[in-house]
Order: structure tokens, then C-alpha cells, then sequence
């Protein structure tokens, strides 16, 4: 990726209705969206590692902590209904209008501490040498979807019948979106204006490295996680 120019973009609006003050909430003793901004710029991958958002707690934070915050998010895109597209559109147009341009953005969200400088590093390298348009980091699933059930008339029935007594090694893998970051091209992003693109890679995280935190119970779940994770890297150092 020589010669490229490269963005981080950590998108941390002020409201949320579900854990109020979440961005800034301490996960384990620290604010969780430094876990975000730290991962960034210990990264090296980045020109630029910034903060979109129109709150300014984050924007003192997020300054304090070595993150650059150019430009004050719009009052549009800080509302529940904004996307994260609308807002990474929103972030290219006022770079460009600041004569600044950039060949690939890593979109992080400030709620993903098992982001790390390692993955970003590799995630970024991936996605330029397989000339992708984008990378999408996934877990596969536990439970193979195929053999769910749902509710018909208060009854359970198998939604796929067919798969019923397959066995779970025979089914396709399923995968969800880990909602920890992106990766893309940023000419890719601007003509297709959407995350998973026509040429999107995958890169496969552990359960154990994913969390998505909408509640305060995935909250407590995740540090949970968190704590395991760092009590086994502990002990493979050791």
C-alpha cells in the first residue's frame, strides 16, 4: 500500500437511547472509544486516525487521546436514522473540501475493544493485495441457521424442513458481520455508496473476539470476554 493514503474514520455520535453515554461509557476502567482510537494509531497504517461526531466531550477525548476531529459532524447524520454510509459520505465530501483525498478508510466503531493494531494491520494489507473492493471482519456462526425454527401459528415448525436431519458438518458455513470496522476502497465505497460491496473479503474473527453491544448486558458480556482473552494471552506469553 505504498504511496496510498489511507484513513481511519471512528464514527461516535453523542446520543444513544439503549446505554446512554455509551461511547464514552468505561469498559474495564477506560473509555471504550479509546480502545478504537488507540488500536488506530498504534495500527502505523494510518495518515490519519479521526473522530467523526458532533459531541464535544468526544471531540475533547478523542483530541486528548491523539485523534484528529477536522470537522464537526452535521446535525442530520448525528440522528438515530443516519447510517454509517451517510456519515462516511458525509466525512469524504469535507475532506475533498479541504483539498484532502484518500485511496482507503477503515471505519471503526467506538464500541469495539477487541479491535486491535495487529488485525488492522493485516486487514488492511489483505484487502490491498487481493483488489478487493472491500473487507468485512465475520464470525461464523455457532448454530448452523439452516436447522432454525420458527413460529407458524404458534407452533414451531423447521424453516428449512430439507436440512432437518442433516448433519451440521454437511451444511454451508454461516457467517454474520462482526460490527467491529470496515475496510474499503474509497473509489469503490463513493460509485457502490454502500459497506458490502459487488467484490467484499471476508475476515474471519473467533466468538470469543466478538461482541456486539447494543445492551447493558452485551456490555457485561463483553468484558466478560475481554477478561479471557486477556488472562489466555497472558499465559501464552508466559
Amino acid at each position: 500500500m505504498e504511496n496510498k493514503k489511507k484513513v481511519a474514520v471512528i464514527t461516535a455520535r453523542g446520543g444513544s437511547k439503549r446505554i446512554p453515554g455509551k461511547n464514552l461509557k468505561p469498559f474495564l476502567g477506560k473509555p471504550i472509544i479509546l480502545y478504537s482510537i488507540e488500536a488506530a494509531l498504534s495500527s502505523g497504517v494510518f495518515d490519519e486516525v479521526m473522530v467523526s461526531t458532533e459531541d464535544e466531550a468526544i471531540t475533547a477525548l478523542a483530541g486528548k487521546a491523539g485523534a484528529a476531529v477536522p470537522f464537526k459532524r452535521s446535525e442530520k447524520n448525528a440522528g438515530d436514522y443516519a447510517t454509517t454510509t451517510d456519515v462516511l459520505l458525509e466525512v469524504l465530501d469535507a475532506y475533498q473540501k479541504q483539498g484532502k483525498n484518500f485511496d482507503y478508510v477503515c471505519c471503526l466503531y467506538p464500541t469495539a475493544p477487541f479491535v486491535s493494531a495487529e488485525k488492522l494491520r493485516k486487514a488492511m494489507d489483505m484487502l490491498a493485495q487481493s483488489g478487493a473492493d472491500s473487507l468485512l471482519p465475520v464470525v461464523r456462526f455457532g448454530f448452523p441457521p439452516q436447522r432454525g425454527v420458527v413460529l407458524r401459528d404458534g407452533l414451531l415448525a423447521f424453516r428449512w424442513p430439507e436440512h432437518m436431519f442433516t448433519r451440521s458438518q454437511d451444511l454451508e458455513p454461516f457467517y454474520h458481520d462482526a460490527g467491529q470496522f470496515y475496510c474499503f476502497r474509497t473509489e469503490s465505497f463513493l460509485r457502490q455508496k454502500r459497506l458490502v460491496m459487488d467484490k467484499t473479503i471476508p475476515f474471519e474473527l473467533p466468538e470469543l473476539e466478538a461482541q456486539d453491544i447494543d445492551t447493558e448486558e452485551d456490555w457485561e458480556i463483553a468484558e466478560v470476554k475481554y477478561r479471557v482473552l486477556n488472562r489466555r494471552n497472558a499465559a501464552e506469553e508466559f
